[in-house]
């Protein structure tokens, strides 16, 4: 793996509070992260807001606010959820109404167009609005989107712009069988291998800008407007200067993050395959650029197993589980307890008894267990490194999965129990001192290592661990105090 590395989450739309769907998301990407980074790897982190589109702006009617105030609101709080959930502070965050992404994107369509890419016809389509999406028949389920079924599709019936995807089937062939590993998981490479072979159709990339007037006008065509796809997935080269900052003399971050890391590592949700996959690596291709490294796909959190969404009015608020919860316990639940790449279901009860289970009788009583006999029993505080992450936390990241990553650092905790059981260190201190110091000590040392497999998923907690250790003292109050 290179010494440099780029990793993205997708960009949500910003008509609708952010909800444990993105949360998951965000938090996966995280702990890869910050895996590579204890690894020594430089990492350049992106997320953001996808700002434009015919959903914003009717979102943004229905409230009654002007398009820009609408946004603006809207992106304050997809970036409060970064800090609600403990993710890398140094994470990129860009705006798809930022200035410098309207004029990368302007510059990608006049690249695809210069090298004969898109077109312009008439047509007619269903349309769903909750994708943002043309939909065939066949993708349909008695007439309605299988995604959205509250909403009615709508019929387009205009002359717009068209990206020939059709001429890139081979290239996206060529591009999966060089690339084994290019999607992860298998099930999901297999699905996009499918869509492929089936045939590319030519799609849509503008509407016209009196139905949709909020988005990027296309290059010298001011009665069009972007495709939100089109516009929103540029923000991946956006994000690191693309094609600017070379041209002006600046430091080359295309170069060093796109070009020497081999592409960019996207998490993205099982719905966007396509998108990702596919539509992206054609689009690339057509502006004459290197495709992405790897896209990583993960599936619906679900309730009652029903996709969690905005539109079906069941999202769960991340923000108020880190307030009850605390942000650890909100990251722990989603590594541990929601599968990385297949739909899962969330319900406040089953996060509740995982927290009281791994968190406060687990990680929260083996480290008050530790370190209430250390302080009671140590002269001084042990000497203790954390180290590097155990082998199987290193390949379960490697594989960006996240559970197994999780479920390691739960066997270890296990194991120190089990370890604090047999040597009776509580025990042996009323006969033997000196042999029981050498026993604490040891725990001590052992709960330091195991802070190296937690900082990744829970960094506050690790962080909290390894200064308790530091100076010798016990917990004042239980890191994660039992819910009853």
């Amino acid at each position: 793996m290179p010494r440099t590395l780029y990793v993205t989450t997708t960009l949500p739309y910003i008509n609708a509070d952010p909800h444990i769907g993105f949360a998951f998301e965000l938090v996966s990407a995280d702990i890869f992260v910050r895996a590579n980074r204890l690894a020594g790897r430089e990492v350049f982190f992106n997320t953001g807001t996808d700002e434009h589109g015919l959903k914003i702006y009717r979102a943004a009617e229905k409230e009654g606010k002007e398009l820009q105030e609408y946004v603006d609101g809207y992106a304050a709080k997809f970036k409060a959820l970064l800090l609600a959930l403990g993710i890398s502070p140094d994470i990129n965050f860009i705006r798809t109404s930022d200035a410098r992404h309207k004029e990368a994107a302007g510059e990608f369509w006049q690249r695809c167009r210069e090298r004969g890419f898109i077109y312009k016809k008439k047509y007619q389509a269903k349309y769903c609005v909750g994708c943002e999406l043309p939909k065939t028949d066949s993708e349909l389920d008695n007439g309605k989107c299988p995604l959205h079924p509250k909403l009615a599709l709508e019929t387009i019936d205009e002359e717009n712009y068209f990206f020939k995807f059709s001429a890139f089937e081979d290239f996206l062939k060529k591009l999966y069988a060089d690339r084994p590993d290019f999607v992860v998981p298998d099930t999901r490479f297999n699905e996009i291998k499918a869509f492929v072979a089936r045939g590319l159709q030519d799609f849509s990339i503008s509407r016209l800008t009196e139905k949709q007037p909020w988005g990027i006008s296309v290059p010298d065509d001011e009665t069009q407007t972007m495709y939100v796809w089109f516009d929103a997935l540029v923000n991946y080269i956006s994000a690191i200067g693309w094609p600017f900052d070379k041209a002006q003399g600046k430091p080359d971050l295309f170069e060093k993050w796109w070009i020497d890391s081999g592409g960019v590592v996207q998490f993205a949700g099982k719905d966007q395959v396509r998108q990702q996959a596919a539509m992206w690596q054609a689009m690339l291709h057509a502006a004459d650029l290197s495709p992405s490294r790897q896209i990583v796909i993960h599936g619906f959190i679900t309730s009652g197993g029903q996709k969690m969404s905005k539109s079906l009015g069941n999202a769960v608020d991340p923000f108020a589980l880190v307030n009850e919860y605390g942000t650890d316990a909100v990251r722990w639940f989603l590594a541990r307890h929601m599968h990385p790449f297949e739909d899962s279901d969330f319900t406040t009860s089953r996060f509740k008894d995982a927290y009281n289970a791994d968190l406060a009788n687990g990680v929260g009583n083996l480290v008050s267990r530790i370190l209430k006999m250390a302080a009671m029993n140590l002269e001084s505080p042990v000497s203790a490194l954390s180290g590097e992450m155990s082998e199987k936390c290193k390949t379960a990241l490697e594989r960006f999965d996240v559970q197994a990553a999780a479920a390691e650092v739960s066997n270890r905790v296990s194991a120190l129990d089990k370890k604090i059981q047999e040597t009776k260190p509580f025990e042996l201190v009323k006969k033997d001192k000196i042999a029981a110091t050498a026993v604490i000590s040891k725990l001590v040392r052992d709960l330091c290592n195991l802070t190296s497999d937690l900082e990744p998923i829970l960094p506050q907690t690790a962080l909290a661990i390894r200064e308790l250790i530091k100076n010798n003292t016990a917990p004042v109050k239980p890191l994660f105090p039992r819910k009853e």
